[in-house]
């Protein structure tokens, strides 16, 4: 078994709680679910938001979701002109048995043009 890190991101259509826990609980499950992860596997997860959301924490959406006893962390991504809004990414830290080639990056919607080499 290895340590890998799959990658994620989603864009919000409008900063709301209610919203962010959506988007992001759909981003979560779908990591989860195409790299076969159980809770069990996680061993952390980093989330960032783009500093234009303010409603929630993303990390709040992952506690919804049942992941109560996985270090998480929320932190701002940098302040870039022109880039994309709304979004939130997530990096989790897995145990796995999947080879890194084999490891599905998600990015939902519009966020596939932020990693387009790896986005799946």
């Amino acid at each position: 078994m290895a340590v890998r890190a799959v990658r994620g991101a989603v864009q919000l259509e409008r900063d709301e709680a209610g919203h962010m826990g959506e988007r992001v609980s759909e981003l979560l499950t779908a990591v989860l679910e195409r790299n076969r992860i159980v809770a069990e596997d996680l061993i952390s997860v980093w989330f960032t938001a783009t500093p234009d959301l303010h409603s929630d924490f993303p990390a709040a959406a992952a506690r919804g979701l049942g992941i109560v006893d996985v270090p998480l962390i929320c932190a701002q991504e940098l302040d870039i002109a022109g880039a994309m809004p709304r979004v939130v990414r997530i990096m989790a830290h897995v145990e796995t048995y999947l080879s890194k080639a084999e490891i599905s990056h998600v990015y939902l919607g519009a966020t596939g043009a932020l990693r387009k080499d790896i986005a799946q």
